[in-house]
């Protein structure tokens, strides 16, 4: 994705993840809770393929969210953007500001999936409204962006209730579906055994939706909260194709933790 030209269309990087998903090429994203453009930078110069921004469990404003895909794009890196479940106003407007694509949590009928398919779409595929916005350069690239649009951004769902997994065959099948996410913790809550990701029965409700996921030729992730080399290639190996490592929360946490033990081993030898 690096090395694109400035002259190159609005919806290069866009077009470029969506392809990753659909031919299931091993991905690597980023995950962004904290608000802030400098941190979403950050990641977009490392290696990998896309930054996920997190509106359902933060409280970052819609109005930082396109500083963000700025920063992203500076570094010539796709932008996703978690909208919160049911807000399918959020879908308009990241679009606008310029998301190469959106993540919808708890998604658990096919229902669903047409809404926000035809929130994402402009017509006479969907029923995305027509706007000047910074997606396509405030007008300046305003065709070649609208007719390459439904073709290069990306959907993809989260499956992460037992109905969900129910229903995975049918939800993963939908066409405007290109990928799917597994989320574990909610997975396991909505089983009655919230944080038990080891379970046997949360194991084999994420090998189910991997399946379902290699039989549609659908990207499937996952979100490593602590991810090593070994995590990565297991999960690789179970049939996953994307993976979301850490995040900017759990990096600077985990290093919290780090520093407490510098500071108690310290403390102690100092005594």
């Amino acid at each position: 994705m690096k090395g694109l030209s400035e002259e190159s269309s609005p919806l290069a990087i866009a077009a470029a993840l969506r392809q990753r998903l659909r031919v299931r090429a091993h991905t690597f994203g980023s995950w962004v809770s904290i608000g802030h453009p400098e941190i979403a930078s950050l990641f977009a110069s490392g290696e990998g393929h896309f930054v996920g921004v997190d509106l359902e469990h933060t409280t970052t404003e819609l109005s930082a969210v396109q500083h963000i895909i700025r920063a992203c794009h500076e570094q010539r890196r796709a932008c996703l953007v978690r909208i919160s479940p049911g807000h399918l106003e959020q879908i308009q407007r990241v679009l606008d500001a310029g998301a190469d694509g959106i993540i919808v949590p708890q998604i658990s009928s096919v229902a669903q999936i047409d809404h926000i398919a035809a929130a994402v779409r402009y017509p006479p595929d969907g029923s995305r409204s027509y706007g000047v916005a910074a997606a396509h350069r405030y007008g300046r690239a305003f065709d070649a962006y609208v007719q390459s649009a439904n073709a290069s951004l990306s959907l993809t769902i989260q499956i992460e209730t037992s109905e969900g997994v129910q229903r995975v065959g049918e939800l993963v099948a939908h066409p405007a579906v290109d990928g799917v996410m597994v989320g574990p913790y909610d997975l396991s809550g909505s089983m009655g055994i919230p944080g038990q990701l080891a379970d046997s029965r949360v194991r084999a409700a994420c090998a189910l939706v991997a399946e379902a996921c290699a039989k549609t030729s659908k990207g499937c992730g996952l979100h490593l909260v602590r991810p090593s080399v070994e995590s990565m290639q297991v999960e690789f190996a179970r049939g996953f194709t994307f993976l979301v490592l850490g995040s900017d929360v759990f990096t600077l946490w985990q290093r919290g933790l780090e520093v407490d033990e510098m500071i108690r081993a310290c403390t102690g030898s100092l005594e």
